[in-house]
C-alpha cells in the first residue's frame, strides 16, 4: 500500500478550504482525492486557530520533569561529596 506524498502548499490550501471557505471535510477530500484522516491531521497541524497552548503546556511539563530529575541527581552527588569530604578529613587526622 503506497501512500501519496502531498506538498506542504497543497496541504495548507486544503486546510484553508475547510477553515476559511467553509467547505465540508468530506467535500474537500472528495474533490482533492485525499482521505478524511489526512485532512483532519493537516487541519490539526496547519490551522492557525488550533490551540497551541496544549503543546506548550506539555513541553513545559516535560521540561519541569527533566529539571526535577536533574535536581535530584545533583543533590545526591552533593550528598555523596559531603560524606566523602567528612571521611577524608577524618582519615587525615
Amino acid at each position: 500500500m503506497s501512500s501519496k506524498r502531498y506538498p506542504e502548499e497543497f496541504k495548507i490550501e486544503a486546510v484553508k478550504q475547510v477553515t476559511e471557505k467553509g467547505h465540508s471535510v468530506a467535500d474537500v477530500t472528495t474533490r482533492l482525492g485525499t482521505t478524511t484522516h489526512s485532512l483532519y491531521a493537516w487541519i490539526k497541524r496547519y490551522d492557525p486557530q488550533q490551540p497551541k497552548a496544549i503543546t506548550e503546556a506539555n513541553a513545559s511539563l516535560a521540561e519541569l520533569a527533566k529539571l526535577r530529575k536533574e535536581l535530584q541527581r545533583v543533590t545526591e552527588e552533593r550528598d555523596i561529596l559531603k560524606k566523602a569530604a567528612v571521611y577524608f578529613a577524618s582519615q587525615s587526622q
